[in-house]
């Protein structure tokens, strides 16, 4: 089983930075796909980024590639999500998941993720 903490959510101007970090306890860290998502109000939960157990393997939503970065410390046991170019559009709420797939997959769908974080407020003003 692997509990997830989120934190680094916060109120930024648009054009910011922010850099949003998940804290995994649990011994199989290491054997879970983890990935990103958000949910703004009103909307469906949408895959944000995903990361491969390894962390050789990258996605990114079309929303958000070329500004947001994924990347993992399986000896931390942490993931992290750096966002770059914030736009109004990205403020939701952010939470991080992990899924438990075969190494050669690459899960986006939130379904085939099994373990959620209670999520971290992200507000972008423009």
């Amino acid at each position: 089983q692997v509990q997830l903490v989120e934190s680094g959510g916060g109120l930024v101007q648009a054009g910011g930075s922010l850099r949003l970090s998940c804290a995994a306890s649990g011994r199989t860290f290491s054997n879970y796909h983890m990935g990103w998502f958000r949910q703004a109000p009103g909307k469906e939960r949408e895959i944000v980024a995903a990361i491969s157990w390894s962390g050789g393997r990258t996605y990114y939503s079309g929303a958000v590639k070329g500004r947001f970065t994924i990347s993992r410390d399986n000896a931390k046991k942490m993931v992290w999500l750096q966002m770059n170019s914030l736009k109004a559009e990205d403020t939701a709420v952010y939470y991080c998941a992990s899924a438990q797939r075969p190494p050669d997959q690459q899960p986006i769908l939130s379904g085939e993720y099994v373990y959620w974080g209670q999520g971290t407020q992200v507000t972008v003003s423009s």
